[in-house]
């Protein structure tokens, strides 16, 4: 069996792989090679290298293991076509995410870039408002593996979670439960709006200038999960306006973030480089849920772990 990385791992986790697995056939790359990709029977890759050409080209491809929770750079179509399974790391990003989440709330409403801004100014200065994360209400859009993490933090910090999913199931570390229909009526009540929704048909500027409107002028909106649950236009209309207190975006609509991006001159939104996710620890993670799944492969098990519906994105 022939197992292709388009990406060159760590040395000790290829050790790793090698010693494990030595009837396995592994090529490390840091780039799609046509003539490797044609032999490969299994493709590990982070997900944004593949086109239609490239499925094409893997005639004896039979599955894709990508390492980023995220699909919706691939060619989602060719891929379903040809019947190659698909999975994923799911859930290993919670915890540094999780974190990241908490790292910016707290950050905000203990106003430390204020604290760090009069220290690089040598300033003595008191003259700001602090506010507590304790007794808010955080509507979290999308409470999977991510958002329940981020759920377990904030209620240790008594902060009350309303979860939003598509069928309105009961989530952990969720007090509420709702389905995607009811976010209108949700987002009145929330101090914090968390997303972590994946990119769908469904999800696809879910949010609107409108919704804005709704929340309450002290809520905090904060985007990690894809950059198309709202128009910028909407966004920086609804900051300029003050429809909300701050937004905290790791994701965009168009990434990198252009320099003339009207975002960047806006003093309520703090701007993360899509790096939340990532941690020392993400490939040790990724590995830990690859190497039981091609042990299984390999069985002719393919019931592996993390696999997705290719054509619905998640």
């Amino acid at each position: 069996m022939r197992v292709y990385f388009t990406f060159d791992p760590r040395p000790d986790l290829k050790e790793s792989l090698l010693k494990d697995f030595p009837d396995v056939d592994f090529v490390f790359h840091k780039r799609i090679d046509d003539e490797q990709l044609a032999k490969a029977e299994v493709l590990v890759t982070y997900g944004e290298d593949l086109d239609d050409r490239a499925i094409e080209i893997a005639e004896k491809l039979e599955w894709i293991f990508v390492a980023s929770a995220g699909i919706e750079k691939m060619p989602a179509k060719a891929i379903a076509k040809r019947g190659i399974v698909v999975s994923n790391v799911r859930g290993i990003h919670k915890r540094p995410m999780a974190e990241s989440i908490l790292a910016h709330l707290l950050a905000i409403k203990r106003v430390l870039p204020f604290i760090y801004e009069q220290q690089r100014k040598k300033q003595w200065n008191q003259q700001t408002k602090l506010y507590e994360l304790n007794g808010s209400v955080a509507l979290i859009l999308g409470p999977g593996a991510i958002g329940s993490e981020v759920g377990r933090m904030l209620q240790a910090f008594d902060v009350y979670t309303i979860g939003v999913n598509r069928s309105g199931k009961s989530a952990p570390f969720m007090n509420e439960t709702h389905q995607l229909s009811d976010l209108k009526q949700l987002l009145p009540k929330a101090h914090i709006v968390i997303s972590i929704l994946p990119s769908t048909e469904e999800t696809k500027y879910l949010l609107t200038y409108e919704d804005f409107k709704l929340m309450r002028e002290d809520a905090i909106f904060m985007n990690f999960g894809r950059g198309d649950l709202v128009k910028t236009e909407d966004l920086i209309r609804a900051l300029e306006e003050k429809q909300i207190f701050h937004a905290v975006l790791d994701v965009y609509e168009e990434e990198p973030l252009t320099e003339d991006s009207g975002l960047w001159e806006l003093s309520n939104v703090t701007i993360s480089p899509h790096i939340s996710s990532r941690s020392s620890r993400y490939l040790e993670r990724s590995f830990d849920i690859f190497k039981p799944s091609l042990r299984k492969w390999m069985n002719g098990d393919r019931d592996i772990e993390n696999k997705m519906e290719i054509l619905r994105g998640y």
